[in-house]
Parts: C-alpha cells; sequence; structure tokens
C-alpha cells in the first residue's frame, strides 16, 4: 500500500485506529534512535577496555570507524551478531551495569529533546477525537509536551506507564480518551525496560492491554523497528485467527530500510488471516502526520494555529559563493525552475488506469495519461489525445489545473508529472531511459558517449559502459530519477547507481553484481559529489539552466519543465 491510499482510509477510520511509536518517531525531535545509541555503546566499550581515546573513534558515519570497533566485538564469544534484535539490551548493560545509571544516561539523552512538527500534529489528532490512544516504546515525554502546550493542562491525556499498568485497561474499558500507553517506562521512573532480560519479559498488565486494545480496534506503526520479542509476540497474539484489528493494521517503515523479518512475518500472518494488513514505505514520522492533514478540513482555529506556528525545521538558505569552508551538506535534489501548471482532461467512457493505459497502446498515440476521478488527465497533442479515446465516447475536452498540493504525495498528478519528465529526458538528453516496477532510471548511451555532454560523467567515473569481465553484460552508469514535492517545490531526486542488463545466468547475475558493488564501494564523499556533477552536467547540457519538452508540440497540451543546476543543500545555523 502507498501512502496516498492510506490516507482516505484514516480519513474514515481515524477513531478506531491506535498508534504505535518507536524510536523513529522521536528522531526528529532531537533524540537518539537506538542504531546511533548501539554504536555509541560500542564505542565506549571498544574505547575503555582498549585503551583508545574517543576523540580517534568521533566519527561513527565513517564506515573504517565502524568497521575497526565491529572487528573487535566479533573477535569475542558471546557477543551478538551485528543488526540482531539483541545488540540494544546487550551493549547498554554492558556499559552500564547498574539500573540507575542507564536511567541517568536515558535522562541526559532524552532532556534536550523538544517536539517536532510531527508531535504537534498528532497533539492536534488527539485533541480533535482523530486519535485516542497511543502505544509507545519511547522513554521521552515528546507527546507529553505536545499535547500539554496545546491542551493546556496535563489532567485531560491518560498516562499508562509500568508504574501505573493497570489504568491502559481501566482508561479503555471506560473510553477515557486520549490514553497514552508507555510500554517501556518513563525515562524518571525506575522501572526503565532496556536490558535484554527486562525486554524479553513485558510487564503482564501492559501486554494484557495491547493485546486487549488491538482486538478492539486498528494500529498504524511509525518508527518501530520491531526489535521487542515481548512486544511483537503481543501484537502477533492479537491476529486471534483474524477477529484482531478490526480497523486494520498498517505498518510504516522507511523505503531506504527493509522491514526486519519479524515485522514482515507480522503482517503475512495478519493478512492472511482476513485483516487489512499492510507494509507502508515513508519518508519520516513528520512527513507522515502532515500528510494525515492532506484530508482534515475541519480543524478547529486553534489546533490549526497551534499547529501552524511550529517553527519550519527546513528554510531557504543563500547560495554559497565558490570559496568559502563552512560545513555544508549537499542534497541529491534539483529544484525543477519551473513544471506543468495544466494538463488535458478528458471525460469519457472508460474504467481505470489499467482501461486507460490499454486504450493508448492500443490506439499508439503518443500522450502520457493517468485517470482520477475527474476524468482522463493526459499530456500530448489533441490529436492524438482524440486518437487513444475515440473508441470511448469523448463528451468533454478541457483543461485540468495542477495544484501544488496534490504533489505532495503520491497523486495521480504527480505521476503524470513523473512519467511526462522520464519522457522529457529520453527526448532531448543523449541518454536511454527505462522504467520498471521501482520506477525510472537513466542510462549512459554507449552509442552517444561521445557527446560533450558526458565529459564530467567520464572524468568522474573513468568509463560509463562497457562489458563486466567474464560475461557478455552490457553495463552503463545510470541514475534512479524520481519526483517529490517538498517546500513548495518540484525536485528532481538523483541517486548514481550502475546498471547492468538482466540474464538468467544466474553465474553471469553473481559476477556482474560483485563488479557493480566493487565499482560502487570505491565511491566516497568526493567521488559521489563528482559523480552527481556528471550526471547534472550531462542533463543539463552544461548550462546553468535547462528546458525539456515532453513532445515537443504546439497543438495540445506539452509537458515543459525547467531543470536547475543547483541542488539543495544545507548549512549551519549561525
Amino acid at each position: 500500500m502507498k501512502v496516498s491510499e492510506f490516507l482516505p482510509i484514516h480519513a474514515i477510520r481515524a477513531p478506531n485506529i491506535m498508534w504505535f511509536l518507536g524510536a523513529g518517531a522521536s528522531a526528529s525531535a532531537g533524540i537518539q534512535t537506538a542504531w546511533n545509541m548501539i554504536w555509541d555503546f560500542k564505542r565506549k566499550i571498544f574505547c575503555t577496555e582498549n585503551r583508545v581515546s574517543l576523540q580517534r573513534c568521533q566519527d561513527l558515519s565513517d564506515r573504517r570507524t565502524r568497521s575497526r570497533i565491529q572487528a573487535y566485538f566479533d573477535s569475542l564469544d558471546g557477543a551478538p551478531r551485528p543488526g540482531s534484535d539483541e545488540e540494544y539490551g546487550y551493549y547498554f548493560e554492558r556499559l552500564h551495569p547498574s539500573p540507575g545509571d542507564r536511567q541517568r544516561y536515558i535522562d541526559r539523552l532524552v532532556s534536550a529533546g523538544k517536539p517536532s512538527y510531527g508531535h504537534a500534529v498528532l497533539a492536534g489528532l488527539l485533541r480533535t477525537d482523530r486519535v485516542r490512544v497511543v502505544w509507545t516504546t519511547n522513554f521521552d515525554r515528546m507527546v507529553e509536551d505536545a499535547t500539554l502546550a496545546l491542551f493546556r493542562s496535563s489532567g485531560q491525556l491518560s498516562i499508562a506507564d509500568l508504574d501505573h499498568s493497570r489504568l491502559a485497561m481501566e482508561a479503555m474499558n471506560e473510553g477515557r480518551w486520549p490514553l497514552l500507553v508507555k510500554l517501556h517506562g518513563d525515562f524518571q521512573s525506575r522501572r526503565l525496560k532496556n536490558t535484554p532480560e527486562e525486554l524479553q519479559s513485558q510487564d503482564a498488565e501492559l501486554r494484557r492491554a495491547l493485546v486487549e486494545g488491538c482486538r478492539r480496534y486498528g494500529l498504524a506503526v511509525v518508527g518501530y523497528s520491531g526489535r521487542d520479542h515481548s512486544v511483537m509476540d503481543a501484537l502477533e497474539e492479537a491476529i486471534d485467527d483474524g477477529r484482531g484489528y478490526p480497523a486494520g493494521l498498517f505498518w510504516f517503515n522507511r523505503a531506504e530500510t527493509p522491514p526486519s523479518e519479524r515485522v514482515t512475518r507480522l503482517i503475512a500472518n495478519a493478512a492472511e488471516a482476513g485483516i487489512d494488513a499492510h507494509l507502508i514505505d515513508v519518508d519520516t514520522f513528520d512527513a507522515l502526520l502532515g500528510d494525515l492533514l492532506l484530508l482534515a478540513d475541519d480543524l478547529p482555529a486553534d489546533v490549526a494555529a497551534y499547529i501552524n506556528q511550529r517553527p519550519r525545521r527546513i528554510s531557504d538558505a543563500p547560495l554559497p559563493s565558490a570559496a568559502g569552508g563552512w560545513p555544508v551538506i549537499r542534497f541529491n535534489a534539483l529544484r525543477l525552475g519551473s513544471f506543468p501548471s495544466t494538463c488535458r482532461r478528458v471525460q469519457c467512457k472508460i474504467g481505470g488506469s489499467k482501461e486507460v493505459h490499454e486504450a493508448v497502446d492500443k490506439s499508439g498515440a503518443e500522450i502520457i495519461a493517468a485517470r482520477v476521478r475527474a476524468g482522463v488527465l493526459a499530456f500530448g497533442s489533441d490529436a492524438e489525445v482524440r486518437k487513444a479515446f475515440a473508441n470511448h465516447d469523448l463528451c468533454d475536452f478541457d483543461l485540468h489545473p495542477i495544484e501544488e498540493r496534490r504533489l505532495r504525495f503520491e497523486s495521480q498528478e504527480l505521476g503524470l508529472l513523473y512519467a511526462a519528465l522520464a519522457h522529457a529526458l529520453g527526448r532531448e538528453v543523449p541518454v536511454q531511459v527505462i522504467r520498471n516496477r521501482a520506477g525510472y532510471r537513466v542510462i549512459a548511451d554507449a552509442a552517444r558517449e561521445a557527446d560533450p555532454a558526458y565529459a564530467e560523467l567520464c572524468r568522474a567515473t573513468k568509463k560509463v559502459t562497457g562489458v563486466v569481465p567474464r560475461t557478455q553484460l552490457r553495463w552503463a552508469e545510470a541514475a534512479r530519477v524520481r519526483l517529490e514535492g517538498r517546500l513548495g517545490s518540484l525536485w528532481l531526486v538523483l541517486e548514481p547507481t550502475v546498471w547492468i542488463e538482466r540474464t538468467d545466468d544466474d553465474a553471469a547475475t553473481g559476477i556482474a553484481r560483485e563488479f557493480a558493488r566493487e565499482r560502487r564501494a570505491e565511491r566516497f564523499n568526493r567521488q559521489w559529489n563528482e559523480v552527481l556533477d556528471g550526471w547534472i552536467h550531462l542533463l543539463l547540457g552544461g548550462a546553468e539552466e535547462r528546458e525539456v519538452r515532453a513532445f515537443g508540440t504546439a497543438d495540445g497540451v506539452d509537458a515543459v519543465f525547467s531543470l536547475t543546476r543547483h541542488t539543495a543543500f544545507s548549512r549551519r545555523i549561525r
């Protein structure tokens, strides 16, 4: 399921869907994630046991530093394997055997956090009865702080934790909403759960409440890895032969990080039992909660004001000069200077998206089309559009505005622009464009690599096409492309990669994968920066700005995009 498909479901079922927040939901509030904490534990243990200065292991973003630390633990008996569910509790207890010290560590960690935009939205949903129950494994008080600022009273939020476990069932039985349940305790509690033994045995009262709640309501999980077996056991028990999760089970997962085997199994078992269960890729907790407001058009004025007063976490920074040494992070996203604001809208007697695409393919019309409730949206010459739908009782031919707010999520309008831009790049840039289930890729064209536009990419990669050694498989430098609507703009996101033609020969496939891995492994920050520059130079033909057209026609509605050279970037806050 996509986020855009979940939004109308949530709008209808909202009061009957509970929310479960993991550490990822607090990352944007300045709270360390479990991954960060685990590597902090490892680093400190490694330094103390090997008499190494902490300064020499300061940069945990450096793969070589992490490899050096991990090699030490790999040599020890009893250390959990990297990425296992036991890492967090094992290393936390090894570094701080005393429960009091663990509490003080958590105290320092969470005290500096401040509620993020997502927490503000969640507080608004709690206030308007769109969310009634929130479960969390987090120690912090981001939910409480956000609701207190909006509710102006701490008494309106019922809070159940390890010290007040019976409150969970009592509140659900009596309908005392909103309810927050903290499964691992509050950071000021003496009963924090954070060691292997503690995490294995969830408090019986809270476990019973979680299972019962999931039997009565649906559940949306965000920012949670499924690391705690006690929690996952409760979620699996709640399936109850298909009687659990009556309003559905929705697990939101970061697109770049595959869900754990335990999570995948939970969703599969729930779906097999007849439950409406789905895995949904999402960017961040803040982005997801913000999207929930797209269909909330009746927020009270004070709630809307509270949410909107949250300071922007991202703002435009002035373009730096060529000289200068202040820290900067460059992103792989190009802001589109302009993009289509209208397209053709056709009303005719035709079914859904499948039938629309079949009609276009059957007619051979050179257009790009998408199906929405208002009709069929299309780019291309009017003659080609009429050709595609002539056999479907075409009754109206008009223009359709493409609204910016519809580009913030995976709408049909965004998909239409995405396909149109890919078509435009294939038409006007010396590359090949291919499409698969994951989206579009632009691929270096061996027949045109002598084009001057390839100069920078060739310098950055040494060679842009070739044949994989010991095979007959062709390879080429490539870049995944996608469109994203953010901050009132449309962005072209480039992800450089290596394309290799497919084969049924397993041996050749293995050789090709190793070849691609080795080619990418040599690229660190500087090399990736040069490769990105090479792709930008290729797409823009060396210009500062370039206009590309999907069809180059004046008859009808063409899709015209303006590409700009500068990527998004961040700079330090003064």
